[in-house]
């Protein structure tokens, strides 16, 4: 199915660092240059850094015994700063995500600094080193100036450029780099570069003038990743989207009534709803700048409705239109892992999570599968709860009830 889907530390000192970062990325919409949400994750991790140099530990909240031991016993790397444990059969104490053998509970006691642990009695660690700065703290400060170069670079840094300006050897660098970010240095630079063009080119009366100074090699450049990241092209792009003609349709599914809208490019839209008035409304609120034209018959658009209505009620041939989707590189991620499940299974918000390489971002999962705009195609409702039940659905918890049954007595 061809898709079109629009992914040595230096701390912040000062607060207003993290808002002058937010300033400088602009009131970007995510679907046009794909770094919207790299720009907050960045300032998230700038505003982090800084609170915790303030407050010399970290936000997380791990107030109680209970939550200090969850955190032990998932090795949590967030909670490393906050406090250290000391083990009495042992004599050490350690960071929370120490990779040594799991001690029992009952010979586990919590302090909230190094200095209070050597004072009940206990040596540091020699494997994790707790009196040392955190590891993922130190990393945080290394991304973050990473990210700076890659803003003020005229030409886009190497990621090897990059791993040795940090101390680190390639490999590590990206992994630490795609750990905190969720992206990668590539990814990052490209969506910064983007978001660039997409302000010179609605600046510029010339689009190729525009694309040159927003640091791409060659025009060829821009429409490659233009194709990918934003959904249009330049000149759509410049005029903020309009003149982008989508049509559509309504039809009677065996799920109910069904808007079905479409590009050039594919498929952009499946929606359901109790009138028309009401999916119409919804679908002009989510192309805001597009012009809309209504299915002819017998056209071929025609032919894709009734395509995707035999796919919703439950036909055995696969779905094989072209879709454009415009969504955030995270959105991204998480819709093509949601087309990896079988018909007939379940995952939870955690395992597709864990999937993609974001294991504690079960939340963030759960708002991209909100986000879906292709209803069914993109199988948002083959996602449950960890305990197997149903949770909330875009298109109401009984439509999402009916499809799993249907799917798994096929």
């Amino acid at each position: 199915m061809a898709a079109h889907l629009t992914p040595a530390g230096q701390f912040v000192i000062d607060s207003s660092q993290a808002s002058q970062l937010l300033l400088a990325f602009g009131r970007i919409r995510a679907q046009e240059s794909g770094c919207g949400r790299a720009a907050r994750r960045l300032v998230k991790v700038m505003a982090q850094a800084h609170t915790e140099a303030a407050t010399g530990g970290s936000t997380s909240s791990l107030e109680s015994d209970e939550s200090r031991w969850r955190a032990v016993t998932e090795r949590d790397q967030d909670a490393d700063g906050s406090f250290v444990y000391g083990v009495r059969t042992t004599g050490v104490f350690c960071r929370p995500s120490c990779g040594a053998r799991r001690p029992l509970r009952k010979n586990v006691s919590f302090y909230p600094d190094p200095a209070k642990a050597r004072s009940a009695g206990f040596r540091a660690c020699k494997r994790c080193k707790p009196e040392l700065m955190p590891p993922r703290e130190h990393h945080k400060g290394l991304v973050v100036e990473a990210c700076r170069r890659i803003e003020r670079a005229e030409r886009e840094p190497s990621a090897r450029a990059l791993a040795e300006a940090a101390g680190l050897s390639h490999y590590h660098f990206g992994r630490v780099f795609k750990a905190i970010m969720g992206i990668t240095p590539k990814q990052y630079a490209m969506a910064h570069r983007a978001r660039i063009a997409s302000q010179n080119l609605r600046r510029s009366t010339d689009v190729t003038s525009a694309i040159y100074e927003s640091g791409y090699g060659a025009p060829s450049r821009f429409y490659e990743s233009a194709r990918h990241r934003h959904g249009m092209t330049a000149q759509e792009l410049r005029r903020g989207g309009n003149g982008i003609e989508i049509r559509h349709a309504f039809a009677d599914s065996s799920l109910g009534l069904v808007l079905v809208a479409a590009t050039s490019k594919g498929i952009c839209a499946v929606l359901f709803g109790t009138s028309r008035h009401e999916l119409a409304l919804e679908l002009r609120n989510r192309f805001p700048n597009a012009v809309f034209q209504e299915a002819e018959r017998g056209s071929d658009f025609e032919q894709w409705v009734e395509h995707t209505v035999e796919y919703l009620d439950g036909s055995c041939r696969p779905f094989d239109l072209p879709l454009d989707l415009r969504g955030t590189a995270f959105q991204e991620r998480v819709w093509r892992a949601l087309l990896e499940i079988p018909k007939g299974q379940t995952v939870s918000y955690t395992e597709v999570a864990r999937r993609i390489g974001r294991p504690k971002a079960a939340r963030a999962v759960a708002s991209a599968c909100g986000a879906n705009p292709v209803a069914v195609v993109i199988p948002c409702h083959r996602v449950v709860r960890t305990d197997g039940s149903l949770s909330n659905y875009r298109w109401g918890i009984e439509r999402k009830r009916r499809l799993l049954e249907r799917e798994s007595s096929e």
